[in-house]
């Protein structure tokens, strides 16, 4: 058998090689084809959206809160600023499992439910990248303890940044008002990227009415950071623009003097300047510290401030609505006078009641045995009801009503703060859409003695006063006295608004009537009288017991017999130097009874350390 011996064919091996090398060639130059056109499409086609996006995990946008105002008093005294604190804070962005982290925090720091609720608020209307507060005010400890165990936690930060506080505390809380966290129906009306960085806001008072002026503006950071959201450096920043500081008209000592007049007793005062309108003490008592509320106010605190009795959240100066009592006989008494209805010397008898025709009801008069014989003059110093009575019942509503109105009773004085209420000016017409019945005689007998329907704050009783000082003139009440602009320096002064102005038919009526007052202080039985004693100065007042429940006709009132809330409300209003006022002067006393007693020694304190300098 012979052996097949195969011969080698280089010619075939070396076209079957060449068609190989061509084949990977090819797949080569595809593959390098499908490489550029990508590279094509990533550096020229699409090279600004992915530069963006680089850009984007390179580089991040924070927002740099602008620092509140200030808040100062008519003298410089410091009412509110800013005080540096530590807050934990987390960039969402940053954390892979946030129930995961939220668990473990809780080991070093404490949190309450309200604290992780508004976290998760803020997490839902605030970017990813952004930092969101979680606990506020940590205290030295806290910052210690999670200071060292902060590289176990990513995403997690602390930052020192300013918080607001009232360094006086309580006092003049229901001026100023308080900020505090914001929350979800203040981010319905703010624009978020004002307020982008931003914890707390205005939530009442002063605080409210002017965070725009106190706010400032934000102002932006660009930083660049690495993988772990580090950052390397600041590449570019337009740096906040902080808020206007306000210069009040209020005078610390002043407000001092008398929130300490009051004592334990609740109710309120409003001393202002009856020649611009400026408010020189703004009272509401019992007071509370406004601190509690700037971080989150906790469920415990809150709850016993709401709870109480007193009632110390509610602003007596501005929304407490209280019958005037004798304090508005002095404007019928004028109104009286315009309209020639009677005349000064005119007297009625006062037997202690006082019956319109053909009717059996009594209306009494609060000195059961009656003041005899009286006139004008003597009818406001004694206070007398049946002289008043009658006076109402001949002037009649209509015209009441029409004076009334035009020394801003029945309406706001549109002062600048927040919650002020309108009170009731009684009248035909207002009857008429409220109850939709007829007005009756005896109504507009009740209204002449500041009772029935008739509802006034202490604010306007304090403007009213004001303007019948001036013999009409009446300016809009004001807290604010200048703002002072820290970026450029500017101070702007608020401007002085006339809000309405009476015409005295004759000056001789006026002039009646403050004789009249003068004499309820300076005169012998005048029903102030007690507070002049040692009295530097000329003072025109009137006292007013409103009653807080009625009395049927066969009933005689005792305050010994019933409860303290239940008992009347002690009224005083009055101005000084009489003839050339510089102070106006409404004091309310909820349930201390006269007036004389409780509500005038208050004014008489204040009004000694605002024109004699006592405290």
């Amino acid at each position: 058998m012979f052996k097949r011996v195969y011969l080698k064919d280089d010619f075939l091996e070396s076209r079957l090689i060449r068609r190989r090398l061509i084949v990977s060639a090819g797949i080569v130059l595809v593959l390098i084809g499908i490489v550029v056109a990508r590279l094509y499409v990533l550096q020229i086609v699409d090279y600004e959206h992915f530069s963006t996006l680089s850009d984007s995990n390179r580089i991040r946008i924070r927002a740099l809160p602008p620092t509140r105002g200030l808040i100062y008093d008519r003298n410089g005294v410091v009412m509110a600023n800013n005080l540096p604190a530590y807050r934990l804070e987390i960039v969402r962005e940053q954390v892979e499992d946030m129930d995961e982290t939220l668990s473990r925090l809780k080991h070093y720091i404490a949190y309450t439910d309200q604290d992780l609720d508004r976290f998760q608020l803020l997490s839902r209307r605030r970017r990813p990248f952004e930092s969101i507060p979680l606990r506020l005010n940590l205290n030295d400890e806290e910052v210690a303890r999670l200071a060292v165990n902060l590289h176990k936690f990513s995403g997690v930060e602390i930052n020192a940044r300013l918080t607001r506080n009232y360094p006086k505390g309580s006092h003049a809380v229901h001026a100023l008002g308080y900020v505090g966290r914001i929350d979800v129906d203040d981010l319905s009306r703010v624009d978020e990227i004002s307020y982008a960085g931003t914890s707390h806001i205005g939530k009442l008072g002063l605080e409210k009415y002017y965070e725009t002026e106190l706010h400032g503006t934000v102002g932006v950071q660009q930083v660049e950071v690495n993988a772990k959201g580090r950052t390397l450096r600041v590449l570019n920043e337009t740096p906040p623009i902080p808020g206007k500081n306000l210069h009040l008209t209020i005078d610390s000592k002043l407000q001092e003097v008398a929130e300490q007049s009051f004592g334990e007793e609740s109710g309120a005062l409003v001393a202002i300047n009856p020649n611009n309108g400026e408010i020189l003490a703004l009272v509401s008592m019992p007071i509370f510290d406004p601190n509690l509320f700037v971080n989150g106010v906790s469920y415990e605190n809150y709850n016993e401030l709401r709870d109480s009795p007193s009632r110390p959240l509610f602003n007596r100066a501005l929304s407490g609505q209280y019958p005037p009592g004798s304090t508005a006989k002095p404007f019928f008494a004028l109104a009286a006078l315009e309209a020639n209805v009677i005349d000064k010397d005119n007297t009625v008898t006062c037997k202690g009641f006082y019956r319109l025709p053909n009717e059996e009801r009594k209306f009494r008069d609060w000195k059961k045995g009656g003041h005899g014989e009286m006139n004008m003059k003597n009818a406001i110093t004694q206070s007398c009801d049946v002289y008043f009575y009658d006076l109402s019942y001949r002037l009649g509503i209509d015209k009441m009503s029409a004076l009334l109105e035009q020394f801003g009773f029945g309406q706001k004085t549109n002062i600048d703060s927040t919650g002020e209420r309108a009170g009731i000016l009684p009248s035909r017409e207002w009857k008429r859409k409220t109850e939709g019945i007829m007005w009756f005689p005896g109504e507009t007998l009740n209204t002449g003695i500041g009772q029935g329907a008739f509802l006034v704050t202490p604010l306007q009783l304090a403007n009213s006063i004001a303007a019948l000082s001036l013999k009409g003139k009446r300016y809009r009440p004001r807290l604010v006295r200048s703002i002072k602009d820290n970026n450029t320096e500017e101070l702007l002064e608020t401007r002085v608004e006339i809000a309405g102005q009476y015409q005295l038919s004759k000056e001789s009526n006026w002039t009646h009537i403050q004789d009249s007052m003068i004499n309820v202080v300076h005169g012998l039985r005048g029903t102030a009288a007690r507070i002049s004693r040692g009295l530097k100065y000329k003072m025109a007042g009137k006292t007013g017991t409103s009653q807080v429940f009625g009395i049927a006709q066969d009933e005689e009132y005792d305050a010994e017999t019933i409860a303290k809330n239940l008992r009347d409300h002690g009224l005083f209003i009055s101005y000084a130097p009489a003839g050339k006022p510089r102070i106006a002067v409404a004091v309310i006393v909820e349930n201390g009874g006269h007036g004389s007693s409780s509500a005038a020694p208050i004014a008489r304190k204040v009004m000694d350390a605002y024109l004699l300098g006592k405290s």
